[in-house]
Order: C-alpha cells, then structure tokens, then sequence
C-alpha cells in the first residue's frame, strides 16, 4: 500500500522556500490547476524554529499575511516569545497537521529551514523519549523510586553518586541553567550526566545545557540511559512515514551572501530595532532564572536578537557601536546559512538516501535540487516551472526526470558520500573531546568535536600558542627537576666519600 504524499522544501535561510511553498499550494489550490491529480487543494505546515512564534514578524522573516494568497499556514505564530517548544512538540504537532490536511484531500507542504525538524517528522523513531516535550498540564510528577522501573544497573549507579550529585539528581532545575551567567550549575549538570550515561555526555558540550538537562531528565523520567535507547534504536532501519518528494533551493554561496546582507538592511528599515526592544521587555514574563541576556531559549535565540540586544543596552551606544552589530548580525546569518547546507548534505541527504533502500519503487523518496541562484526570469525556469511539473509527476505517479539532470547545481550538490545515519554510530561521530591545552578552569572545560573539528582546533594560533608555551614550562621543570636530581646524587656521593675515608683511617 503506498504511502501518503509529503512535499518537503528545505534549503538555507534568503532562498524563497515559503515563495515557492505559496506557488505550489496556490497551484493545486486553483480552480484552474495546472496539476490534474485527485487532490483538491493543499497546506503549508511551518518549519522554522523561530517561525512558530507569534510576533515579531521581521525578527522571524515571516511571510506577510497578503502575499499568503489565501493559503492556510499551519504551526505558524501561535507560541508565546518566551516559551521553549523542542523538536518533539513540533513533530507531534506536525504530524497531526498533515493527518488534517490528508483528511481533507489535500497535500501538505511542509516548508522551513530548521531541517533538523523535517528530517525528525519523515523518519520515526529516531528521537528518544523526551518528556521535556510534553506539555506541564501532561504531565505527572514521576519519580524514580515511586512509578519508574528501574534497571538494577541504573538504580546502582543513581545511589552510588555523590551526595551533591544525588541531590542534583533527584532536584533537576525546572529550565536549564545558562552556561554563561552560571557556569558552575551547568557544568554540574554535565558532571551528573557524564556519571550517569557517559556515551551520552561526550555526545553533548557541557554548555548545551539545554540538552544535557534534556538527557538528565529521560533517565529521571524512564529509569533508562537514553544510550541505551538509542542502541535500540539502531537495531531497526529508518523507515519513512510518508510517499515524500523534497524539494531543496538552493543558491550559490558567493552570490547568496550579498543577497543575505541586503536582506538584514531591508530588516533594519523595516523596523526590526523596535522588534527587538519589545521583546526585550517580554523578559519579564521569562521563564525563572532566564533573562534578555540568555539567549538559549523561546525567540531569545534568533539571529538579530543577540547582537543588537547588546547594542541597545550600551550605555551610550554610537553609530559605530550599531554598525558593529549590524555587520556582526550578518556574519550569524551567514554563518547560519552555511550550517544549514552541512545539514541537508551531510545528514537530510543521507537519511533519504538510505531510507530508499527498503522501499518499493512507488514510495522511495525523491529529492529534488532547485538551483535559485538567478532571480527574475530565471526563477521561473529554474525553480517555479520545474516544481510544479515535478509536482505533477509526483502526485500521478508518473515517471519523473534524473535529480541530477535538472543543472550543474544539482549534479554537483546531490552527489554526497555515504554516511552513517545509525543513531549509535552517529553518535560516537559526534564524540566531543576536552582540550587540556587550552583548558585554563577544570570547571570550565575545552571541548572540541572529534574528528574534522578537533584537527581544525591543533592547528589554530591560540591551540598552537599554548602548546608551545605549555611544551616549554614541562622543559623547564623537566630541567629543573633533573638539576634537584643531580644536586641529590652529588651530595649522596660526597657523603659516602667521607664515610669511606672515615673508615679507612680507623682500619689503619
């Protein structure tokens, strides 16, 4: 039996994902469609993390109410600013979106850049329970002792803690504490996670304390290491939930990042410093313990907030101090943009890739790459009008064109190697390891992930600056250490002369 169908459009920050969302969604939606298939119409289904918040529509770059074309956007504007809602609220929620789209004979489109969320709601069972995700009227007060069955091994290692750390243990804090304003309870959350489930706890930056405090919580919650729950979860091949055609748009990096420049201007005459002074004011309605500074929670973590919050709590900003935060706004989307691509190549793509390989040919996952460098005219071309034949093809199950045949663009980006999307294996991948080098506080900690990262990391100024400095005091001290050693040997030595002359004169 085949799949129901789910159109995906991913692709990094400034490319006109939601545009091309509208045009598909209008063009099944028409009385006059260009896509003859049973499907009546369609929903657009947010995914962006920052998206789902109400407000601050240019924070957020949501598309204005009037270019919606009357399409229904669902998950879009309906948190409170200052709440936390975490992948697994979305893909819950998202899912019951697109059963109600389904319902309703039409297809949903979900369409956002947070791909990690995407790739969560296509693929089940790759996410561990997380209890943090349910909503506090769900919830009970569970304890370990009292409702969870606990493994003997689990129970042995939560009474063996420490006191302090037992005491942490069964005293989570409500939110996470920000690594930055309280170092030493972030670090002591990590320290109770690395007891309890080291696997884990190297998968995590002591500073993520988010999802330490996330990882904490399944273990009070289950009675169960949430590495073991993954170990189970590699004894299955993901298994996609829906007949899925993805579409990435893309544009070329060098072109890109002068577009995402002018963009954050555009922002900027549009109103975003008042944006951002309202949701500072929002900071006391956050959450206990979390303030305008924290930036780990709710919109608090958006690109823009961060750098122009600092801006305007200067005492006496200047125009330069606004530039400063203006270019350094820029550099965070940038920098986003090229997070985002590392993602849908290095973890989407293989994803895809490898659920096809169980799958009949009529629900195998296809990926699309829409090359959206050119604008103008050549969007049509290059984006609209291919989409919406490859749409067509898609929903009439019929025969559709080589993913890479559509450009170079395409042929170059799709091509990826392959890659472990074992949730074990992934794991251990993104192992983070501590830096005694560059280590000044035990209790604040360097740490590097393994692999790509870390050798990047040895060959930094700073790492090789205090390798060096580090290598020549145990010189030193090597030094001074033999020159003790010799002064001893010298002194023993002079010493056992006198003694040996001593007793030669007595035996004479």
């Amino acid at each position: 039996m085949a799949f129901r169908p789910l159109i995906a459009i991913c692709g990094t920050t400034g490319v006109g994902k939601s545009k091309l969302a509208i045009e598909i969604a209008h063009t099944l939606s028409s009385t006059a469609s260009e896509i003859k298939t049973s499907w009546t119409g369609a929903k657009i289904i947010n995914a962006d993390a920052m998206q789902v918040y109400a407000g601050m529509d240019i924070l957020t770059n949501k598309v204005p109410l009037a270019e919606r074309q009357g399409i229904d956007h669902l998950l879009m504007g309906f948190k409170l600013p200052t709440e936390q809602y975490v992948v697994g609220e979305w893909v819950r929620d998202a899912l019951n979106a697109v059963q109600e789209a389904h319902t309703q004979n039409q297809v949903p489109i979900v369409v956002g850049g947070t791909s990690y969320w995407i790739q969560h709601l296509l693929f089940p069972d790759r996410l561990v329970r997380d209890m943090t995700s349910i909503p506090a009227s769900d919830q009970t007060d569970i304890h370990p002792s009292s409702s969870v069955s606990i493994s003997d091994d689990m129970a042995k290692a939560i009474t063996s803690l420490a006191p302090d750390l037992l005491d942490l243990f069964h005293s989570l804090p409500d939110s996470a504490p920000s690594a930055d304003a309280d170092p030493e309870a972030a670090y002591a959350l990590y320290n109770l996670l690395k007891v309890l489930d080291v696997a884990v706890a190297e998968r995590w930056h002591w500073k993520d304390s988010r999802k330490v405090l996330r990882s904490l919580r399944i273990i009070q919650d289950t009675g169960r290491r949430p590495s073991e729950m993954i170990e189970q979860q590699s004894q299955n091949r993901v298994k996609p939930r829906f007949n899925t055609l993805c579409f990435w748009v893309y544009a070329k990096p060098d072109i890109l990042k002068p577009r995402l420049d002018s963009r954050v201007d555009m922002m900027v005459k549009q109103g975003l410093l008042d944006e951002v002074r309202v949701l500072q004011k929002l900071t006391a309605s956050a959450p206990e313990g979390k303030s305008g500074s924290d930036y780990t929670f709710g919109m608090f973590q958006s690109i823009g907030y961060r750098e122009l919050h600092r801006y305007l709590t200067l005492s006496s900003p200047t125009d330069r101090d606004f530039d400063n935060a203006l270019n350094r706004m820029k550099i965070s989307t940038r920098q986003y943009a090229k997070s985002q691509t590392s993602w849908l190549r290095n973890k989407l793509l293989p994803a895809l890739y490898n659920s096809n390989m169980d799958c009949d040919e009529k629900n195998k996952s296809r990926t699309y790459l829409l090359d959206a460098t050119e604008l103008g005219d050549k969007w049509e071309t290059n984006v609209r009008r291919p989409a919406i034949n490859i749409t067509q093809g898609f929903l009439n199950d019929d025969p559709l064109p080589d993913p890479l045949s559509l450009s170079e663009a395409a042929n170059m980006m799709l091509q990826i190697e392959q890659k472990a999307t074992d949730p074990k294996e992934v794991l251990k991948a993104r192992r983070k390891v501590h830096c005694d080098v560059c280590t000044m506080d035990p209790d604040q900690p360097v740490m590097v992930e393994a692999g790509k990262e870390w050798d990047l990391h040895l060959k930094t100024r700073a790492h090789r600056r205090r390798a060096n400095k580090k290598d020549q005091s145990s010189r030193i001290q090597f030094h001074r250490e033999n020159s003790k050693e010799r002064d001893s040997n010298c002194t023993t030595n002079s010493s056992e002369s006198e003694i040996d002359v001593s007793t030669d004169v007595l035996t004479r």
